[in-house]
């Protein structure tokens, strides 16, 4: 039994009596004629007996208006009866109604509820049904524009990029799948165009291999200035968080990453192929540089590094700049290799600060530096000499952790 076909609920208050038939009614008419007759003749005769005259007259007038009374009296019960079945009746359909409304009131209550339910069933379903839609087409996007990665044709390879960065932009959980899509195709082997190969005198074949090369440099040029492009807080419409960089063994041409914020992150074995500017870059985790080569300036001007950072046997050919950068964590240059100046002015060193058989071919400036931990300079040397700054707090004999 559904709840629309729910019985009604009983009342013994709601129950109509049974209706009066015409034979029951005559019967009654008839039974208080009979009453009343038997009345008047019974005090007729029983009530005169013996007397004459007057008291005879007056017997009898007695006994008709007793007989009357007594018809008059069950007319008046009847009467009272019948006044008590309509007011019992009324009552009984009023009753009833309010029964019926409020059958009615809990069926239509029931109805809308039941609407109400099924209406937000079938938004949950539609919205469902449309995520289900977006995230399909989402995907579709994604796998095309990685596709168009592994394209033979430079527009075609740009075209996939900026796909993967719309697609970034406007969904914040594939954000860190595109950094890595686009950090794993900065990491692939690459060969920079040589120019020789545009000279005259050249084969076509020379001609052909300049031009590949030379595109795929702006494609590589592309990928790294998105990153660079969106992972800078100051500009909130397009900032996607401090996303983590694995770079670890790419070859990255005139990189430029300031005024970023960005994760935990690895340089390691990187070339970098001209300037390779960090100035103001917070590393929200650690980062590591190991054996980074800097082919021209390194410019880490105001860098903050919340974590540890590595720069194990990194070697820079140029200039490198490390001036006001702040080192929360430790720092470990060991074995690192500075070629032309190292400037370290107004450094800050909180953890331990391991230079350890560093190689300074050029100056090496420390001024203003502060060092809050153990500061080693073990075997460290400047232009083929011992370098032992007076600030170096570590045993000669430290090498420091690896």
């Amino acid at each position: 039994m559904t709840d629309d076909e729910r019985p009604a609920p009983s009342s013994t208050s709601g129950r109509r009596l049974r209706e009066l038939t015409p034979a029951a009614m005559w019967t009654t008419a008839i039974v208080i004629t009979i009453l009343t007759a038997g009345a008047v003749i019974a005090l007729w005769w029983a009530a005169t007996k013996g007397l004459n005259n007057a008291d005879l007259v007056n017997a009898r007038l007695n006994a008709l208006k007793i007989g009357l009374s007594v018809g008059v009296g069950s007319g008046g019960v009847v009467a009272l009866y019948l006044a008590w079945r309509r007011q019992h009746s009324t009552e009984a359909d009023l009753d009833n109604r309010e029964r019926a409304l409020a059958q009615q009131y809990e069926v239509l209550a029931h109805q809308q509820n039941v609407a109400a339910t099924t209406h937000a069933y079938q938004e949950r379903v539609a919205d469902d049904a449309r995520a289900d839609a977006v995230e399909r087409r989402v995907n579709e996007l994604y796998l095309k524009a990685v596709e168009q990665l592994g394209s033979d044709k430079a527009p075609v390879r740009l075209g996939g990029l900026y796909a993967l960065e719309r697609l970034a932009q406007n969904n914040e959980t594939l954000r860190q799948t595109i950094v890595n899509v686009c950090c794993a195709y900065l990491r692939m082997s690459y060969d920079l165009p040589d120019e020789q190969d545009r000279e005259d005198g050249a084969s076509a074949e020379q001609r052909l291999l300049y031009r590949e090369r030379s595109q795929e440099r702006e494609v590589r040029l592309t990928a790294q200035r998105l990153l660079g492009d969106h992972l800078k807080p100051q500009d909130n419409t397009r900032y996607w968080g401090p996303l983590e960089l694995d770079l670890t063994g790419a070859q990255l041409i005139n990189f430029t990453l300031t005024n970023a914020w960005i994760g935990s992150s690895a340089f390691q074995q990187v070339t970098f192929v001209g300037d390779a500017t960090f100035s103001e870059v917070t590393f929200a985790g650690d980062v590591f540089f190991n054996k980074a080569t800097f082919t021209r300036e390194a410019s880490f001007h105001k860098a903050a590094f919340a974590g540890d950072a590595w720069f194990y046997a990194a070697t820079f050919t140029r200039e490198a700049s490390f001036q006001k950068a702040a080192f929360a964590g430790d720092v470990w240059f060991h074995e690192a290799t500075f070629t032309r100046s190292a400037w370290f002015n107004e450094a800050a060193f909180t953890g331990d600060a391991w230079f350890h058989q560093v190689v300074f071919s050029g100056g090496a400036w420390f001024n203003e530096a502060t060092f809050g931990g153990v500061s080693v300079f073990a075997e460290a040397t400047q232009a083929g000499k011992p370098f032992h700054p007076p600030f170096a707090s570590g045993n000669s004999d430290e090498s420091g952790p690896l």
